[in-house]
């Protein structure tokens, strides 16, 4: 699945993101809207991590969707 699909189909899979990072506000969901830059910043911003890191996680997350 690449992030077109993943924003095609951002309802669905918001779910499976939340269980990843649960931090994250519903308002903040919905800003992300399926798009790969707004949550690394997220995940970096709520999780206090190294861009790179969350990168990492992010990828990760979309591997296993």
């Amino acid at each position: 699945m690449n992030w077109d699909q993943v924003k095609g189909e951002w309802k669905q899979l918001k779910g499976k993101a939340q269980a990843n990072w649960g931090d994250i506000t519903d308002d903040e969901w919905h800003q992300v809207d399926g798009r790969r830059e707004q949550l690394v910043g997220l995940v970096q911003e709520k999780y206090g991590r190294a861009k790179e890191q969350a990168e990492r996680e992010v990828d990760e997350w979309m591997a296993g969707v």
